[in-house]
């Protein structure tokens, strides 16, 4: 039986998860998106396996939120829903997270709602996102670690399970985003600061390691299994053999992303410095100082998030193959903890002068704390606010309704991942191909002319391409008749090959 005392614990972050989900779903996408938001809205429900890394955790939590949330409307918006109970799970469990460290529920309250309101990660609510789900593990994986810490300096706290819970949610959040393997070294650090005589525990470290493990494994088995034996109607590469597994998993169309921090230094810091500030007000002076104080009253908690934030910044400096904002949801979130720990220190001094009562000056804190979030939340929303955008709904009604029948559209991601929702979850169009530069590649079909010649003779043939060079080299090669917009960046049709210059 549940004891009274759990639920009222559970009653703040319950309360700041229902507010944090409200605001994602005032500002949400109604429906289909473009790009990746397509993609994940199209692969989720199908179970299928989407670009590297795959995120099977993402896919398959995907599809059984797919199941779930039916009543709430069609696919598309259950993802974009989905998204937004993440970043709920993420604000509820940071107050629980920052209440640990500072046992005050009143600045757990500020730290979870001051996370919610926070642009990238209010904007990160709002449609289908991996992010999002990568965000609320992190939140729990920084809870356990705590937790385990917290466990252990009491006689019966036992403190095993929690750090085998802990293994578990990381094995799910690397099967979600790849971003997780760069907590490996601050938790392994943290592990050894908590408790430096673990490594003459072979057999629990040996148990924390089977979990990692059989959860990472059984993740990523769905990527052979519906790319292979139960095959899904999306699948992206050829993750049912060996070479191709890994191609995806090892994410290698990517590594030409990586560059060296140090190039123009000072640039990238001055970009960090305004991104801390687009998303933390005037907070963001006050940051560092909070990590000032979480030295001296959490240490180990210091050391964990200090490095986690440290080697987490470093790579989005220097990645750059994305829309690289999401990839510092983990150090917003700590930078929201060490505000935290700040406030209470801050309040454990005042009160230590005014002889107060402890429990107002930390909702004075509180209050202080998520105030400027509050104060600017009109604007923030204006900012993320997706709740009008129907383009991708408009755009791909057309279109379906322009093709003629049988027709090929040889098209790029940001257009193809619609288009393939449309036919794969909604069942429209089943006579048209849609030919990507990622099928392409998978199914050996050559470079884009290749594809045009072997299909003009017999089928209508339409492109949509992105590369001012290349729809310059379509214009020289075909008779084309744009349909969408001016010439092949949009809509086109390829009428037939132009005739030779006599």
């Amino acid at each position: 039986m549940v004891s009274a005392g759990w639920w009222r614990a559970a009653v703040a972050p319950i309360v700041v998860g229902i507010v944090a989900f409200a605001a994602a779903r005032a500002a949400m996408l109604p429906g289909l998106g473009f790009w990746d938001t397509a993609e994940l809205q199209a692969v989720a429900p199908l179970m299928g396996t989407a670009h590297p890394t795959g995120f099977p955790t993402y896919i398959l939590l995907g599809w059984f939120a797919n199941i779930v949330l039916a009543p709430f409307g069609e696919p598309a918006l259950r993802m974009n829903l989905l998204a937004g109970l993440c970043v709920a799970l993420a604000a509820a469990g940071t107050v629980d997270l920052v209440r640990a460290l500072t046992r005050s529920t009143a600045i757990g309250v500020a730290a979870g709602l001051g996370l919610a309101l926070t642009p990238e990660v209010w904007a990160i609510g709002t449609r289908a996102e991996t992010h999002a789900l990568h965000l609320a593990l992190v939140v729990i994986l920084l809870r356990l670690l705590v937790g385990w810490e917290d466990a252990r300096q009491r006689p019966d706290g036992s403190p095993d399970r929690w750090l085998v819970a802990a293994a578990v949610v990381f094995g799910l959040s690397i099967g979600n985003h790849s971003l997780t393997l760069l907590l490996a070294l601050p938790v392994g650090l943290f592990v050894l600061a908590v408790e430096p005589s673990i490594l003459r525990r072979p057999r629990f470290i040996a148990a924390c390691g089977i979990a990692l493990a059989a959860t990472v494994t059984i993740v990523f088995l769905e990527l052979p299994l519906r790319a292979g034996p139960f095959r899904a109607a999306l699948v992206y590469g050829r993750p049912e053999t060996w070479d191709g597994f890994w191609y995806i998993v090892l994410a290698e169309q990517f590594r030409g992303s990586l560059v060296s921090p140090l190039v123009d230094l000072g640039g990238r810091l001055d970009l960090l410095m305004a991104r801390t500030v687009a998303q933390f007000g005037p907070l963001a002076l006050l940051i560092p100082v909070g990590f000032v104080a979480t030295v001296m009253v959490r240490p180990r908690y210091a050391l964990l998030s200090g490095v986690a934030l440290a080697v987490t910044v470093v790579f989005a400096m220097s990645y750059q193959n994305a829309d690289i904002g999401r990839y510092y949801l983990g150090p917003i979130l700590i930078a929201w903890t060490w505000l935290g720990i700040l406030a209470w220190a801050g309040v454990v001094a005042v009160g230590g002068y005014l002889a107060a009562r402890p429990g107002l000056i930390a909702a004075a804190a509180g209050a202080l704390l998520v105030a400027p979030a509050i104060l600017v939340s009109p604007v923030t929303f204006v900012t993320v606010d997706e709740s009008r955008d129907r383009a991708a709904r408009a755009w791909v009604d057309r279109t379906l309704e322009t093709l003629a029948p049988g027709a090929v559209v040889v098209s790029w991601w940001s257009y193809s991942t619609p288009l393939w929702y449309a036919q794969h979850v909604e069942g429209q169009r089943p006579d048209i191909a849609i030919i990507d530069d990622r099928t392409r590649l998978d199914q050996d079909l050559g470079d884009i002319t290749a594809v045009i010649d072997a299909n003009l003779p017999t089928r209508p043939v339409y492109v949509i391409r992105e590369d001012p060079a290349e729809v310059a080299r379509l214009e020289a090669r075909y008779l084309l008749e744009p349909v969408g917009g001016p010439d092949a960046h949009f809509l086109t049709r390829v009428v037939a090959h132009r005739e030779p210059a006599p």
